[in-house]
């Protein structure tokens, strides 16, 4: 039995990818911080091991995971690159046959062309985006020298029951949706014509699974796990409108006037960011090499976040 050791499996990706891995026969550990549980059950989880570890505490965080001597190791938790460096140092002398690292469209920064290309060169925008694209360049890097078996896959704006989805403001803060709710006038930044590209949890844990099960045409390459479309902030609301069966109210604010009427800094730091990365991210190498199939739109993305808002009671709606 092959077996694979997913690094934030609790997480939501690896909520639904171990489970994933568990049904195709792996022997599948999981290694958390603490005993999380998973976003969604699943009777898979009762054949999983776990391993609890902290890759900001432990000192001996990298030989412990190289102790389990996986065939395939998925780094959902790698953020620096030199933590991408220590993990593959360990790893060179097990049995590994492909480390699959979770990057993010957040490398990209602003697109000189679109849709965008995720092999192409890319301009990130902060110290997130700089960390996670410094990794995957090293990674092509050191699979190109010494045939080290890497894969990049980067996730859009993960989201599903359970967590945060980002709104039609392009930030966290959940009021806006109370306000379309209750049948309220909205204000959009700049024209609304930016774009969020909404994907859930389970598609990515697709593209994930998928790279795992397509081992070699996957080796060298990095891919977008997003859906087959992104999704303007104008197209968003409107479709909020509708799930609350509300009259749209759209308005639209330039820039500066519009931060100053929000008047939150983390909120507009938040929204610039997304906005500042707007744009489309190609998924043909995923869907020809990995005969990736996502299975959910945006917009319905959108509409199992904010029903499970509703089920949590923090938007209350009659």
């Amino acid at each position: 039995m092959l077996k694979a050791v997913v690094l934030g499996g609790a997480g939501h990706i690896g909520s639904y990818l171990v489970p994933m891995l568990v049904k195709a026969g792996y022997a599948v550990t999981s290694v958390t911080r603490g005993k999380h549980q998973p976003y969604v059950t699943d009777r898979a989880w009762n054949h999983v091991d776990h391993l609890y570890l902290d890759r900001s505490k432990d000192v001996d965080f990298n030989t412990a995971v190289a102790a389990l001597n996986a065939d395939v190791v998925i780094d959902l938790i790698s953020f620096t690159l030199a933590d991408t460096q220590k993990m593959v140092a360990a790893l060179k002398a097990t049995k590994l046959s492909h480390y699959i690292f979770c990057s993010s469209v957040w490398a990209h920064g602003r697109a000189e062309s679109l849709p965008a290309d995720p092999n192409g060169v890319k301009h990130p925008l902060d110290e997130y985006g700089k960390q996670k694209y410094a990794s995957e360049k090293w990674l092509k890097q050191v699979y190109r020298e010494t045939g080290f078996p890497a894969t990049i896959i980067m996730p859009g704006q993960i989201s599903g029951p359970g967590w945060t989805i980002m709104s039609p403001l392009a930030n966290a803060n959940p009021t806006v949706f109370q306000q379309i709710a209750d049948g309220q006038a909205i204000t959009l930044p700049n024209l609304g014509m930016e774009t969020l590209h909404l994907v859930h949890a389970s598609d990515v844990a697709q593209v994930f699974f998928k790279a795992v099960t397509h081992r070699n045409q996957a080796l060298g390459e990095s891919f977008h796990a997003v859906g087959t479309s992104s999704l303007t902030l104008y197209g968003y609301a409107q479709a909020m409108y509708r799930f609350f069966d509300r009259t749209p109210q759209i308005n639209f604010m330039p820039w500066d006037a519009w931060t100053k009427m929000i008047n939150n800094p983390a909120d507009v730091d938040k929204t610039y960011y997304h906005i500042a990365r707007s744009g489309q991210y190609s998924i043909a190498n995923a869907q020809k090499l990995l005969d990736y199939q996502p299975q959910y739109s945006p917009i319905e993305v959108a509409e199992i976040a904010v029903q499970s808002y509703l089920d949590r009671g923090i938007i209350k709606h009659a």
